[in-house]
């Protein structure tokens, strides 16, 4: 038995379940989703800082425009005046969005990852352009993250594709999700699946960096699918975080739910857009080098290895660069701290400039400095090879992929060595 005995049904369609997680910025990129799509599962792409993204795809200049345009207000602690242009904003979804989905050839499907806390200055406006515009390009299904989305399926609704895209929500407890469905049961809305994210994802958590370690995911995947049946609801349940093996996946499958989201062993794929330096720390990262801290302007905990050059950032925020962060007033924690930590600083302190306790993280991940991880990344060591040179191979999306889906016994297949000529 493995997890090639079970499909997930999605409405009216089969898929294999495994669904590749939406990493941002831009580590589940478009490749990456479409190996998934091609083999007959879901890949997530990730909207985070998509101009961003774009400008490193096609050559765009969307960045480098509206930071010309706010030139004037770089040395201003306030960003309140720095937008986003919504038309602009709109065309780079569109054109991310229809550069992975009119690449499909397989039965699968591609998601995108959409977060809620990249308030960009004008949340609901953002937001809505963010998802109209993802569902005009054709995305299959978008999935609702960081956040409790309470306003999320209002902004679309009068959409002509909301009920026709697939709408998932992530979830890390039964009372996030009831707050989430007592609006979508009035919109008539309900979600077509459910992420349950457990306390060892990756990146931000739904938990605080204190008490993650008294939750577990199969628990809260239980009383989920409790909750669901008490209340007559007939919703896929996908867990998510720390599923390492095709065996972790299958024991899910076992207990009811409909697929599996995994991300963690697909950061260091070949189609994942770390750079390859960056995987290799990954795959020599050890369990010590892993935290859980509270550096993201988000509020939210975040999982990451402790070497990321993004906790040693000093640099001025990017705010009329990027600023995906700023809240609806042009706040975020980073911009206080930065300017807290400049005006303390003496003129006999170190020429080395660090803000402590927060970070850049617009510039941190849209430049791979961020460096976030599952809570099993110290394991990655297990699913490859050591090379002569020192390094570890790569594995390919298809290689992870199947291994998910054939592996048993928490046996884990190893990419087949090429030999160089």
């Amino acid at each position: 038995m493995n997890v090639n005995n079970f499909r997930f049904r999605l409405g009216g369609k089969e898929f294999v379940p495994i669904i590749i997680g939406g990493m941002g910025v831009n580590i589940s990129t478009s490749e990456l989703a479409l190996s998934a799509e091609r083999l007959g599962g879901i890949g997530h792409i990730s909207d985070a800082e998509v101009m961003a993204v774009c400008d490193q795809m096609f050559g765009t200049t969307y960045v480098s425009e509206k930071r010309l345009k706010y030139a004037a207000n770089v040395n201003n602690r306030d960003k309140s005046i720095v937008q986003f242009d919504l038309e602009l904003l709109a065309d780079a979804q569109k054109r991310f969005v229809s550069h992975t989905v009119n690449r499909k050839t397989g039965n699968g499907a591609i998601f995108m990852n959409c977060m809620e806390k990249l308030t960009m200055n004008n949340s609901s406006a953002t937001l809505k352009v963010r998802m109209e515009a993802a569902m005009d390009a054709g995305i299959d299904g978008i999935t609702l993250a960081a956040g409790l989305n309470l306003r999320s399926l209002d902004l679309i609704c009068e959409h002509e594709r909301f009920r026709d895209v697939k709408i998932g929500i992530i979830i890390s407890s039964v009372r996030a999700l009831s707050i989430f469905l007592k609006r979508a049961i009035r919109l008539q809305r309900l979600p077509d699946y459910i992420v349950v994210e457990g306390p060892l994802a990756g990146g931000h958590l739904g938990f605080s960096p204190t008490d993650w370690q008294s939750y577990n995911l199969n628990s809260i995947v239980i009383d989920t699918l409790a909750f669901l049946k008490k209340e007559n609801l007939d919703i896929p349940v996908i867990p998510a975080g720390g599923i390492f093996t095709g065996t972790d996946a299958l024991e899910y499958l076992q207990m009811g739910a409909a697929a599996v989201q995994v991300a963690t062993r697909f950061t260091i794929a070949r189609e994942a857009g770390l750079p390859d330096v960056v995987k290799q720390h990954y795959l020599n990262a050890i369990e010590e080098d892993v935290e859980v801290n509270t550096a993201s302007p988000t509020g939210y905990a975040m999982r990451m290895l402790k070497q990321s050059p993004t906790l040693q950032y000093g640099i001025k925020p990017n705010c009329e660069g990027l600023g995906y962060l700023l809240d609806n007033e042009g706040k975020c924690s980073y911009i206080e701290a930065y300017y807290q930590a400049l005006e303390s600083r003496t003129p006999e302190a170190d020429t080395r400039f660090v803000v402590k306790c927060h970070t850049c993280l617009c510039t941190g991940m849209s430049r791979y400095e961020c460096w976030t991880c599952g809570h099993t990344v110290s394991r990655l060591k297990e699913t490859t090879n050591r090379l002569p040179d020192g390094s570890w191979q790569l594995p390919s999306a298809e290689d992870i992929f199947l291994d998910y889906l054939k592996s048993e016994n928490h046996s884990i297949r190893k990419p087949e060595i090429v030999k160089q000529p």
